[in-house]
């Protein structure tokens, strides 16, 4: 039952792409001077600043932020790295494009965002199903799934400012819900391919042996 517990804490699970994704995202805590040219700036993506596009989730409002983002994204990464490692890692650059994509044309009010929490949601949706693929009458992972997304639903029915249950440095920051509902999406999305990639596989094993 607490076997996703048991794999992370296993010695040969270092996630070191994700380590060095939340080593950058340290160096840029330590630097508030870089946020302005590295936070996603919805005219500055406009005028043609891509970077934005990526290195905007590196970016956090406050040390409690940061805490709360990079832990659950070292977690998420050790635990997905190793066993899903073309997914975990390719969602770190196909799913900020997503992400910023669902900002940038359905939230235009939005100038500016910064943060991990929503990548880490895709990442929490994919492993979720994942977990619960393997054992549908485990509670572990609909739990974790279900405390995070009550998170999200309580900050956004407040309003989304002040961080809800994280402080924010900036009062004017709220929660982006849009992001959220994107990066689930794409989690799913990454669980539903990886499923239909599976099974097709094994049809052909089948053909194959017949």
């Amino acid at each position: 039952m607490l076997a996703p517990v048991r794999r992370l804490f296993a010695r040969d699970r270092l996630p070191w792409v994700y380590l060095a994704v939340a080593a950058a995202a340290l160096v840029i805590q330590v630097r508030p001077g870089w946020r302005p040219a590295l936070l996603y700036d919805r005219a500055a993506v406009g005028a043609g600043e891509w970077w934005r596009i990526w290195t905007g989730h590196l970016v956090h409002f406050g040390w409690p932020h940061f805490v709360v983002d990079a832990g659950l994204f070292l977690i998420l990464g050790r635990l997905l790295e190793r066993e899903h490692p073309v997914i975990s890692r390719g969602a770190l650059v196909a799913m900020p494009a997503a992400i910023v994509a669902g900002l940038y044309w359905c939230e235009p009010a939005m100038q500016q965002y910064g943060g991990l929490s929503a990548v880490n949601l895709g990442l929490l949706v994919f492993a979720a199903c994942r977990g619960w693929q393997r054992d549908w009458v485990d509670w572990f992972w609909p739990a974790v799934l279900a405390i995070y997304i009550g998170e999200v639903v309580l900050e956004a029915r407040g309003g989304g400012r002040g961080g809800g249950l994280i402080a924010f440095d900036d009062p004017s920051v709220r929660v982006a819900t849009g992001a959220h509902v994107t990066a689930g999406l794409c989690g799913l999305a990454a669980w539903a391919g990886r499923t239909a990639v599976m099974r097709m596989a094994r049809a052909g094993g089948s053909r194959r042996r017949a």
